[in-house]
C-alpha cells in the first residue's frame, strides 16, 4: 500500500491561510490503515485548523468527507455533492494520486495535506517500512520474494557486495543485509540454483521513460 504521512499543522495552515471555508477530503484507502488520512485523522486536522484560526481571530469553516477512495474517478464523483460556490480550497488528505485526481476533476484549489513517503506494508503496529520500488520489473521470483532494489541499501541485482559483514549492510550495521536474507531465503526452499543466473543490467526505461506509466487491462476497459 502508499505510506504517507501528515504535514506539520503549520505548513497546512499557511497553504489555506486565505480560506474562510475549506472541504477536507479524507481517503479510506491507504493513507486510512497507516494512520494518516482516514475519517478520524480529518476530522482531528479539522478541528485543529479550526481552533488555530479561532486564537487568531480569523475563524475558518469546514466541511469533512471520507471518501472510499480518492484514487478512483467512480468515488471522486460523489464529492460533487459538497462541493459549493462558497468553498474557496479542498485539502485533500490522500496520496499524491488524490490529490491530482481532485485537481483535475474540480475547478477548486487543491492543496496536500500529507507527504506521500513510499509504497510498503505493516511491520508491526504504527511502523510501516518499504518493499517496493514500482519499478515494472519485478524479479521477486528469482530473490525469494525479497526485493533486491529496496531491501539492499545499493539496489544490487547481483549481490552481495563485499562491503556486508555477518549478515548486516555497510551503510548502516542496523539493516540486514537483503542478499544475505535472499541466499538464506533461497537454501530454506533449495533453490540456489536461482543464485547462478545472472540478472542482466536493469532496464530503468520500464519505470521512468519520459511520462506517466499506464497498465490498460483491455478486457476491462469500456469502450
Amino acid at each position: 500500500m502508499i505510506i504517507a504521512e501528515s504535514k506539520p499543522l503549520a505548513e497546512i495552515a499557511a497553504l489555506i491561510k486565505n480560506a474562510r471555508k475549506i472541504l477536507l477530503v479524507g481517503c479510506g484507502g491507504c493513507v486510512s490503515v497507516c494512520l494518516a488520512g482516514g475519517e478520524k485523522e480529518t476530522g482531528i486536522l479539522a478541528s485543529e485548523l479550526r481552533m488555530l484560526r479561532q486564537v487568531e481571530g480569523n475563524p475558518l469553516e469546514t466541511i469533512e468527507v471520507t471518501l472510499t477512495r480518492q484514487c478512483d474517478p467512480e468515488y471522486v464523483e460523489m464529492l460533487a455533492n459538497h462541493l459549493t460556490e462558497d468553498i474557496d480550497c479542498i485539502v485533500s488528505l490522500a496520496c499524491g494520486v488524490g490529490v491530482q485526481f481532485l485537481a483535475e476533476r474540480y475547478q477548486k484549489w487543491v492543496v496536500p495535506a500529507l507527504n506521500t513517503k513510499f509504497a510498503g506494508g505493516t511491520v508491526e503496529h504504527g511502523v510501516w517500512e518499504e518493499r517496493c520500488g514500482l519499478c515494472g520489473e519485478c524479479i521477486l521470483y528469482k530473490t525469494g520474494g525479497i526485493c533486491p532494489i529496496i531491501r539492499c541499501s545499493k539496489s544490487i541485482l547481483n549481490g552481495p557486495c563485499g562491503g556486508s559483514q555477518n549478515g548486516k549492510c555497510e551503510i548502516n550495521p542496523d539493516t540486514p543485509c537483503a542478499w544475505q536474507l535472499i541466499y538464506d531465503r533461497l537454501q530454506a526452499l533449495d533453490k540456489l540454483d536461482l543464485l547462478l543466473e545472472l540478472e542482466p543490467l536493469k532496464d530503468w526505461s520500464q519505470s521512468r521513460d519520459g511520462g506517466p506509466r499506464k497498465v490498460v487491462r483491455e478486457d476491462v476497459k469500456l469502450d
